[in-house]
């Protein structure tokens, strides 16, 4: 028979704190998230929403190459690095049979939004970059009884989309000239798949999950590199400028292993907690070059290159833990603390995250559940500037950071049945 509560409550309170994990490393939002999968019921829609708003400044910008101009009378302190964005993510799970469940969600797993725009020091690094994702994901797992529990072998698969753009100051031009700003815009698509185990034990609320999520190769990144704001007469040898080019490359999006559990202390009352190791360092520097020379390799620094975004990521780690509590038959809430490690080597602001998450349930019947949860984090301080890589030189600004402030709120429904 198919298990349809833990009796000791508060399972609930588990799957309020998404909100604490909206802004991870590299350029993690929403991760992935298979919590829907493990509801009892047998049928369930889940949609909601999370407000994440990172404070990221910037203060004493310089100018790698003062000689480029580009700093020319723009402030170089207390420069706004980030923007607040919304995470979306919906769910369907169907219980099929007494062994099977399926879930089927779209989400955001990644994405990044820097906006210092043109008025600072820095303008030739970056003015605006965005970055989207779209995925959507099938998730089963087939439960059997194992000693006094039962296990649940995890397996799935999911599609995912990502584009974006970058803008930054080319050249420092007179008006009449022209902007002087270039643009790369990027799409691209890949598939990748999930695998995992998970063991409950009814009675004491208990669940461990370890879930493995493959890699996404973006074998065939497209786009475009405009720069009609920078006419060819610049540097006539230049045979990009004044002109829209597209351009072509590839990249990795990272696979990731999550360990998570829970378990039952005292009746309504809940301990749980996860580890997360996510493999950003795949992400370096991400060469882009021309159609025209799409027989040859795509190399960084190499002879064909128009640009590149220049990462230079570490791997991530995430670990979390807190405590959730069944007040009533109505009414359960959870705190919890966050703690991600950056993945900046020296290029870029991420550095380690602190979050403290509360949230809170609301069930007026068995079938509609409400929540609300919050979470309010610092940024560690750090410092970025060029860095050196196989002999070459990356990076157009260095500057510093202080601790900062990152806040969210995340809202969701539930209705089951």
């Amino acid at each position: 028979m198919r298990k349809k509560n833990f009796s000791v409550g508060a399972v609930a309170a588990v799957t309020l704190l998404t909100a604490t994990a909206a802004h991870a490393g590299g350029l993690e939002r929403a991760g992935y998230n298979i919590d829907l999968l493990f509801e009892p019921s047998g049928y369930a829609i889940e949609t909601g929403v999370t407000y994440v708003n990172p404070q990221r400044k910037l203060n004493n910008v310089r100018d790698t190459n003062p000689a480029d101009g580009t700093n020319a009378g723009r402030p170089s302190n207390a420069i706004d690095a980030t923007e607040g964005y919304w995470v979306p993510r919906i769910g369907f799970k169907a219980g099929l049979g007494d062994a099977v469940d399926c879930m089927f969600d779209y989400s955001q797993p990644w994405g990044a939004h820097l906006n210092q725009g043109r008025n600072w020091v820095g303008a030739n690094e970056n003015i605006e970059t965005k970055i989207k994702s779209d995925n959507y994901a099938a998730t089963c797992s087939y439960s059997f009884d194992a000693g006094p529990g039962q296990l649940r072998i995890i397996g799935g698969g999911f599609y995912q989309e990502l584009s974006g753009f970058q803008e930054r100051l080319a050249a420092e031009l007179p008006a009449f000239l022209g902007t002087g700003i270039g643009r790369l815009d990027l799409k691209g698509d890949g598939w990748g798949w999930r695998a995992g185990v998970a063991y409950e034990i009814e009675e004491y609320a208990l669940r461990t999950s370890l879930v493995y999520n493959s890699a996404v190769d973006l074998d065939n990144i497209t786009g475009t590199l405009n720069l009609t704001g920078v006419p060819s007469i610049v540097n006539p040898l230049n045979p990009l400028l004044g002109r829209t080019t597209p351009v072509f490359g590839a990249a990795t999006m990272p696979d990731s292993l999550e360990f998570k559990f829970q378990t039952g202390v005292a009746p309504g009352w809940l301990v749980f907690g996860g580890v997360k190791w996510t493999d950003w360092s795949q992400l370096q520097s991400l060469p882009f070059c021309p159609e025209s020379t799409r027989a040859v390799a795509c190399r960084t620094r190499g002879a064909t290159e128009a640009t590149s975004l220049d990462l230079f990521y570490r791997d991530g780690w995430t670990i979390s833990g807190g405590v959730g509590h069944k007040f009533n038959e109505q009414w359960s809430g959870a705190l919890s603390l966050t703690w991600d490690r950056g993945v900046s080597t020296g290029l870029g602001t991420h550095s380690d995250t602190w979050t403290l998450g509360a949230g809170v349930s609301y069930a007026p019947t068995e079938n509609v559940e409400f929540r609300v949860a919050g979470a309010l984090g610092v940024l560690t301080s750090g410092s970025s500037g060029p860095v050196v890589r196989d002999g070459q030189t990356f990076g157009r600004a260095s500057y510093d950071f202080d601790n900062d402030l990152v806040s969210a709120i995340s809202t969701s429904l539930k209705v089951k049945f």
